[in-house]
């Protein structure tokens, strides 16, 4: 039998390029904020393709459901959203457009931080005269590193679940991940001790969690109900507040209005504060390590400024 050498050539340098092939990611990740962007790449790697629905700039509860975000979900296997009603004026539009079953539960491809944890703040009961309430508690569930740590979890048993082929890679990343967030905890709790007992104005319930793990106590909000704009009225009630319990500081992130903490900063000897609200809030704010480290840190720093 004669060899073709050539045809031989062929086939191992088409074997070649297969096997040097860079590995093609197994899943396809839609995420409806930044931060669930982030922790699922920790989780994951190069083993999904993630798409991120908002950017730090934008208001989670505020999203047009435009095409091109129903195209993403379209092909999404996994949806990592904060849940709670956060995304309610927007998700379920995309699920209905997208048409995808594999993300209408979460028995298959939807994952909703707030399920997997305690949530702060549910009402015992909800009208609409209370403004934007949410009824299963507050969403904003990523700005407490113990919270983190609990959804790391079961965010990795997820994945698994949907691609079990590479569950040791993720069991592996969330090994690794829980060993280097377990020690920056620490440390940011070492570092938030002079912070215990701080009072401070912030805009809507979006820092809720973060204060609690800080130790610090919001007395007021800038907002007079839960989605609406500050008034004057309601300014000058905030400014009472201020001045009888020795708030110490403003707090507010980038898609709020900065009128209000500016407004009620100068008219008292307190600073305000922008902080990053999630991944990207800040050129600092780069993943969720240094995001928590920034909220610390600029903090601290506008309390020493004052």
């Amino acid at each position: 039998m004669r060899i073709n050498f050539n045809s031989v050539l062929i086939c191992l340098a088409s074997l070649a390029a297969i096997i040097t092939l860079p590995a093609k990611a197994e899943l396809n990740v839609f995420a409806c904020e930044p931060e669930y962007a982030a922790l699922t790449q920790e989780l994951a790697g190069d083993k999904v393709t993630i798409y991120s629905a908002t950017t730090a700039q934008q208001d989670p509860h505020f999203i047009q459901a435009r095409p091109s975000l129903i195209a993403k979900m379209r092909r999404a296997d996994l949806v990592v959203c904060a849940g709670a009603d956060l995304e309610i004026g927007w998700l379920p539009m995309l699920q209905m457009k997208s048409n995808n079953r594999d993300v209408q539960s979460a028995d298959k491809g939807l994952f909703y931080a707030s399920d997997h944890v305690q949530n702060l703040d549910i009402p015992v009961s909800v009208d609409r005269s209370m403004g934007d309430v949410h009824s299963l508690g507050n969403p904003h569930v990523h700005l407490d590193p113990t919270r983190i740590t609990q959804l790391a979890k079961a965010l990795s048993n997820k994945l698994s679940q949907l691609d079990s082929e590479n569950s040791a890679i993720y069991q592996s990343k969330l090994t690794d991940f829980l060993t280097r967030w377990q020690q920056a905890t620490t440390q940011w709790q070492g570092q938030a001790q002079e912070l215990k007992g701080t009072k401070v104005i912030a805009y809507h319930s979006s820092f809720r969690y973060l204060f609690e793990f800080l130790g610090m106590q919001q007395v007021g909000d800038l907002e007079p109900k839960p989605g609406l704009p500050p008034t004057t009225s309601h300014l000058m009630t905030v400014l009472d507040i201020v001045e009888k319990q020795q708030v110490k500081l403003v707090v507010y992130t980038g898609y709020q209005d900065e009128k209000a903490a500016h407004w009620l900063q100068d008219k008292t000897d307190i600073n305000s504060v922008q902080l990053p609200y999630t991944v990207g809030g800040n050129e600092q704010a780069t993943d969720l390590f240094s995001m928590m480290s920034q909220h610390i840190a600029l903090i601290k720093g506008a309390l020493a400024a004052q």
